[in-house]
């Protein structure tokens, strides 16, 4: 059952009163045109939102189109929210941040928009998922996802003639069969907490339920029980990395993957315009992390990397309804996954990077689990708790450790999620 009255999380305190008032939102000039400004958290695809706001301001008289792409856009949001102070359109990508919006009323409802009509079912079920408590209506309107599980370097393989492992043990044995022929498997760049996070998300997404984080939060499971093979062989998939990998950032990692010093990279295709700009030429594709003991049992590792929502309230919601639709036009979706790589959350004819290929078959039947650390608190640095997983190898440790932790940085979530399931039932 939806429709319950939206929680406010603790982190929103200090904008609660904000979500009464928005001034400023869609502001019409004296000359009539209206102004309206996006924020999006994507500053590496800035070149891009500079072409979208040249393009539609020259083609529309009676809108004035900002688009803004800082560098740490989370942080500059929230504080926007605190001084009522409100972009039109917010571009963030679906993940705890999504949530805590959705929760606290900052978001208009965009269920009127016909947009949403033509965006795959799995990325609107990705964007439900996220609800902290089941609540009535469409908050996003998805745009771009991308995928995470194995880059690999095709030349290396046809090489040596290997074929792309369906198994975990397919996996390990493959990596025994490289090294004994003298070459590196994997190359991690572990110095960056963050790159932790990329194998873990697209082994836990074939080993624990989907809904994890919401099981736990429900009392129905622990991450100890859940996590626990996910560990286990984090530290067998480190054995066939590099050297000290705590040592090599991202770039590290990337460079090296580039240059041929490895086969191998669990990363998502956010990381490939990276590799390319040291490697323009390298024959990369990909392929799902196999880290099931069965072939039906693998899943792609796929979130949404960018999304827009409207600020609720909006006065010239119509308006900004006509810069979605301008933005979802598939020239300029086929523009923004030629340069960043990305996959369209759109329904169409779209031409993917051939670096996804070894994802298609995944992509196209919609065989898609999302991040689960999109459902971790930032609070919690998960990605730092996995870094020092990784140097000390207690998996025990870790496990009891992300157990406390998850109470006490969710406890607020908790409570919202008892005191909704006390009045309406279990609905997820």
């Amino acid at each position: 059952m939806k429709g319950m009255g939206k929680g406010k999380c603790m982190w929103m305190l200090g904008c609660a009163a904000a979500v009464l008032s928005f001034a400023g939102c869609g502001n019409t000039a004296k000359d009539d045109v209206v102004e309206i400004e996006i924020v999006q958290y994507k500053p590496e695809a800035a070149s891009y939102f500079e072409m979208v706001e040249e393009e539609f301001n020259k083609t529309h008289d009676n809108i004035h189109l900002t688009i803004e792409s800082p560098n740490d856009a989370t942080t500059i949001l929230r504080t926007r929210f605190i001084r009522e102070d409100y972009p039109d359109i917010i571009g963030i990508g679906g993940d705890i941040n999504y949530s805590y919006y959705v929760d606290a009323g900052i978001l208009a409802d965009l269920s009127d928009y016909e947009g949403l009509e033509n965006i795959k079912q799995a990325y609107l079920d990705i964007d439900e998922a996220l609800e902290i408590v089941p609540t009535e209506g469409s908050y996003a309107v998805p745009y771009v996802a991308n995928a995470a599980g194995i880059l690999y370097n095709k030349d290396i393989f046809e090489e040596h003639g290997w074929k792309i492992p369906n198994t975990w043990d397919e996996l390990l044995a493959l990596c025994d069969e490289m090294e004994q022929e003298g070459v590196q498997p994997f190359y991690f760049g572990f110095k960056d907490t963050w790159t932790c996070l990329a194998p873990w998300n697209a082994m836990a997404v074939d080993l624990a339920p989907a809904d994890t984080a919401k099981q736990v939060n429900r009392g129905e499971t622990t991450f100890t029980e859940e996590y626990r093979e996910v560990a286990e062989k984090y530290l067998e998939l480190l054995n066939y990395g590099n050297n000290d990998p705590f040592a090599y950032n991202y770039n590290d990692a990337c460079t090296a993957f580039a240059r041929g010093e490895a086969a191998m990279y669990t990363i998502g295709s956010y990381a490939i315009p990276q590799i390319l700009s040291v490697n323009p030429d390298m024959n990369i594709d990909s392929f799902v992390m196999p880290a099931s003991s069965s072939t039906d049992g693998n899943t792609l590792n796929s979130g949404i990397d960018l999304q827009f929502c409207v600020a609720a309230d909006c006065e010239n919601k119509e308006a900004a309804y006509e810069v979605l639709d301008f933005l979802l036009a598939d020239e300029n979706i086929q523009k923004y996954i030629d340069a960043q790589i990305a996959i369209p959350c759109k329904e169409g004819d779209f031409e993917l990077s051939s670096m996804l290929d070894g994802m298609l078959d995944y992509i196209d039947s919609g065989n898609m689990t999302d991040y689960q650390d999109h459902y971790y608190p930032s609070e919690m640095a998960v990605d730092a708790q996995i870094q020092a997983f990784l140097i000390k190898k207690d998996v025990d440790s870790f496990l009891k450790k992300f157990d406390t932790d998850w109470q006490r940085y969710n406890r607020d979530i908790i409570r919202q999620v008892q005191e909704y399931e006390e009045k309406y039932g279990n609905t997820q």
